[in-house]
């Protein structure tokens, strides 16, 4: 017969100290990142951006990876203007669209631990969704040097945390 409730550290809902990750109730650690001004936490979290690759093909697909670190030993929490806590561009391009993209307008937090890095890794299909005249079309990039950017989605947009490399689509 299985026990009738978890052990101590192996509930998801608590981080590895045992402190409660629930943010309906106040913790140690939540009080701690209360501590640190928006400010401090945006210079805090730092921001890496690879590719898989240097040099594409056209219509190649790009496998793009972010990773945020909490350079701080305590947590932080990073405010977000809406429901988006990072995001990435191509050439300024959000999500390699011109298209507006819509989320939620309720501002979140991007939160980390003490230290914690977090990483993440998405796929470009290698095209441009470009919006005109009520069309919607996928085209092909010409042949040159592209930007791919992750950034932290906080609420002011000159001191977003970020980072960016160069590819090149031949």
């Amino acid at each position: 017969m299985g026990r009738s409730r978890p052990r101590r550290g192996t509930d998801a809902s608590s981080d590895e100290f045992g402190f409660d990750r629930d943010a309906s109730r106040p913790s140690v650690v939540t009080f701690l990142a209360a501590l640190v001004p928006a400010a401090l936490a945006r210079r805090a979290v730092s921001v890496s951006v690879a590719t898989d690759q240097g040099v594409y093909e056209r219509d190649e697909p790009v496998e793009i990876t972010a990773e945020f670190k909490n350079r701080l030993p305590v947590p932080v929490e990073l405010p977000t203007a809406g429901q988006r806590r990072w995001g990435w561009r191509v050439d300024g391009d959000l999500e390699a669209s011109d298209e507006r993209r819509y989320t939620r307008s309720r501002p979140a937090t991007f939160d980390f631990r003490g230290g914690e890095r977090k990483r993440v890794s998405v796929t470009w299909n290698g095209r441009l969704e470009r919006t005109a005249d009520g069309r919607h079309e996928s085209v092909v990039p010409e042949p040159g040097e592209y930007e791919i950017r992750a950034f932290v989605a906080t609420r002011e947009k000159r001191a977003r945390p970020g980072d960016s490399t160069t590819i090149t689509i031949r």
